[in-house]
């Protein structure tokens, strides 16, 4: 019979992303709801000192699969050891995080387990010994609560930087497990060449505290200058709407929406973007939104929570002087 809450950790060159401290958090609250244990799983490299940390986070028990093949994430084998764990044990509730890897992760391990998931969520509760997951629909338009039908694990995905994190407790301590799983090199087919790491130093989108993204109205990539001014006295990263990508301003990874990354940072500043529907998927679960436009019926303003109508140019670089003289 499937018994406890499972969240599956995802690390970087031997850190644990932002992502895993929010499953191991969520996980903590949903296995006492149900009266059962919380087990984090992680998949890595001389991982084991590192995973001791999430016991502090409500872990029970933690599994690490500890290989140097697994170092860099590769879909095949990550997902091959997970299925061999699941398989093994039988955890009531998986969950993953919808990062980018996170969401090729989990689809190609609930194909492989032959389950349902329910991808993007912002919310988890139990109801009547189940998962019940909340997750954005029609381009976040509308949400909806979803549940599971004799289908186990119960699996879902949690969007990055929703969830909140409990404080840690070095007093907690949680039982480390050696997981027990086979990988054939021969069935291994694909492999890390290299890993070229983004030299701007700056936080990725998805797990970014604050994010000044930038649209059309920036006329140009030269412009994207005073975003960055702001973002630097802030500690921002900087972002941007397709619009701005499709005219090569700006690279991909920095584009927010519902082709690009979706982001819940605490502040998100959108500085000359209207505010498409396809934008407002990928950042509406903010915290708290500004808006800077021209324009005064443009849509962003209807999903924002502070509004400067507004010549960007003009607004930006005052704002980034007034901020200065508080930091």
């Amino acid at each position: 019979m499937a018994q406890g809450v499972w969240a599956v950790t995802e690390q970087r060159d031997g850190a644990f992303r932002k992502i895993s401290y929010e499953l191991v958090s969520e996980g903590r609250r949903l296995a006492d709801k149900l009266g059962q244990k919380l087990t984090a799983v992680v998949i890595g490299a001389s991982m084991k000192e590192k995973a001791k940390e999430l016991s502090q986070y409500g872990a029970d028990r933690i599994i690490v699969a500890d290989d140097p093949r697994l170092g860099q994430y590769t879909t095949d084998a990550y997902v091959e050891i997970m299925g061999q764990l699941v398989k093994a044990e039988e955890p009531s509730v998986l969950l993953m995080g919808a990062s980018v890897q996170g969401k090729d992760f989990s689809a190609r391990l609930a194909g492989r387990l032959g389950v349902g998931m329910a991808q993007d969520c912002t919310a988890f509760d139990i109801e009547n010994g189940g998962l019940i997951a909340t997750r954005p629909v029609y381009a976040g338009k509308a949400y909806t609560t979803v549940g599971f039908e004799n289908s186990f694990p119960q699996m879902a995905t949690a969007r990055p930087n929703v969830m909140s994190v409990l404080a840690p407790d070095a007093g907690r301590s949680a039982e480390l497990v050696d997981a027990q799983f086979t990988l054939d090199d021969a069935a291994l087919k694909t492999k890390v060449a290299e890993a070229i790491k983004d030299a701007s130093g700056k936080v990725d989108l998805t797990e970014a505290d604050k994010i000044i993204s930038g649209g059309r109205g920036m006329k140009g990539p030269e412009n994207f200058k005073i975003l960055e001014d702001l973002a630097d006295v802030i500690g921002a990263s900087v972002g941007a709407s397709r619009s701005a990508v499709d005219a090569g301003w700006r690279p991909h990874r920095d584009q927010v929406g519902q082709t690009g990354k979706v982001v819940s940072p605490n502040l998100y500043v959108a500085c000359g973007i209207s505010g498409a529907i396809q934008h407002l998927a990928g950042m509406s679960t903010s915290k708290v939104i500004v808006a800077v436009n021209k324009d005064a019926e443009a849509p962003i303003f209807q999903k924002a929570d502070y509004g400067v109508v507004g010549d960007l140019f003009d607004v930006v670089p005052a704002l980034t002087e007034a901020v200065k003289k508080y930091m």
